[in-house]
């Protein structure tokens, strides 16, 4: 079943669309047992043919985490990028390390949903959208279900110094997530695709996809690496890193429509500000 967070709180949907009457979203992701929760508020509401009212960003008070260079392609395009800084060999590292890189990407205030708008930096001329499965994890560290996350990234100034990552991925409009949580206690199939198209004036200037079976880091240990010494109340999101990078030459400009697929979870859409 999948969970959105619409202007009128939780809705799920399984068979038709139903609404998780007095449950906040916080709540719901601190459920013992989410799957059986949702399941009443599904037997205890009328259901509805259809989603009503505007659909959000499906977050509550939850902080959005990024693992870092879990794909081969992105090791790859991370370690050209910052070549002439000295850090090209940092990421080859990362990459075979046992630590995976873990850090912050976004307060639930900076992320945006489905049909939002993601913003790139003024000072940024290098910019990218990073396709990502995306975990959402319980406060006792239990992966409960799957959506889609757009990691905005600005390469030019992460390759100047790899110390100014933070800088080129968090800021304001630098996360969408959506359209939904696909709640499951089931990892997906290695199978599974994760697709990018990138609309620029109606026609389409980049598009690539990959699988989780590129996916170096198995998600489990990165939610144990996460959960180690750093406590979640609420829960939190987790990026697991993207395998899709555009060529050297292309940036995002204003206007560009992004569109990321993962089945069964849905589409995220978003245009550039």
């Amino acid at each position: 079943m999948k969970l959105y967070q619409t202007g009128r709180g939780p809705v799920v949907e399984r068979a038709g669309v139903y609404h998780a009457a007095g449950q906040s979203w916080d709540a719901l992701i601190a459920a013992n047992d989410l799957p059986a929760v949702l399941a009443e508020a599904v037997s205890a509401s009328p259901g509805s043919d259809g989603l009503q009212g505007e659909v959000l960003a499906p977050i509550g008070s939850q902080e959005v985490w990024a693992a870092g260079v879990t794909y081969f392609r992105s090791r790859t395009a991370r370690m050209e990028e910052s070549k002439s800084a000295g850090g090209g060999d940092f990421y080859d590292r990362v990459y075979a390390a046992q630590r995976p890189e873990l850090f912050f990407k976004a307060s639930a205030s900076r992320v945006v949903g489905n049909g939002a708008k993601v913003r790139i930096r003024r000072d940024s001329k290098w910019n990218v959208p990073e396709p990502e499965l995306t975990l959402l994890i319980n406060p006792r560290g239990k992966i409960i279900g799957y959506t889609i996350g757009n990691d905005m990234s600005s390469r030019d100034i992460e390759g100047e110094n790899p110390l100014y990552l933070p800088q080129a991925k968090m800021y304001d409009g630098s996360c969408a997530l959506g359209p939904a949580v696909l709640v499951t206690g089931e990892p997906l199939e290695p199978s599974t695709e994760i697709a990018i198209e990138i609309r620029r004036g109606g026609d389409v200037a980049f598009s690539g996809s990959t699988t989780l079976a590129q996916l170096k880091r198995d998600p489990a240990e990165l939610v144990e690496y996460l959960y180690r010494e750093t406590s979640f109340p609420t829960g939190c999101y987790l990026l697991t890193g993207t395998g899709v990078v555009p060529p050297d030459a292309f940036t995002l400009t204003a206007g560009d429509e992004i569109a990321i697929r993962i089945e069964p979870i849905g589409t995220l859409t978003n245009v550039v500000a």
